[in-house]
């Protein structure tokens, strides 16, 4: 449509890292102190990648940890614009546990990465969305439900 703007359609893929201590969950949150913004570790596809493929790659790097999958959580869906167009993106979430690495190993997309329990994330999150997700998390590890 002429003067319209063109809407374009993204996925990207990603996980709640997952580790219990003492009896209670801990996540692992992904920040920029400049903006103060905190984040869900998440990104999208190379090449040809399956979804679980680039969670598990976007994890690794975002985080420095190894990971593996426990159990899908669904997806997110939000609009956005960029270069004149609108873009409506798709999220697919995986509960996640590490297996090895190390924050000190993430890349240079965050400045900060840490654990942080699960009701301190879902007061931290800047993104809604994200925090319903991790209520998904919880709920499917049966933990008391929080927030």
């Amino acid at each position: 449509m002429a003067g319209g703007l063109r809407v374009a359609h993204a996925v990207s893929a990603g996980g709640v890292v997952y580790e219990e201590r003492e009896g209670d969950v801990m996540v692992a949150l992904c920040g920029r102190l400049r903006t103060g913004l905190w984040a869900l570790p998440k990104g999208t596809p190379d090449g040809d990648e399956s979804l679980e493929q680039t969670a598990l790659r976007e994890v690794r790097e975002e985080t420095g940890l190894e990971v593996e999958i426990a159990a899908s959580l669904g997806h997110i869906e939000y609009w956005f614009t960029r270069d004149a167009g609108r873009i409506h993106k798709r999220v697919y979430f995986y509960l996640m546990h590490p297996r090895g690495g190390s924050f000190d190993d993430h890349d240079p997309e965050f400045e900060v990465v840490r654990w942080a329990s699960a009701a301190e994330a879902l007061e931290t999150l800047t993104y809604p969305s994200e925090r319903e997700v991790l209520r998904r998390a919880m709920e499917a590890l049966g933990a008391e439900a929080v927030g």
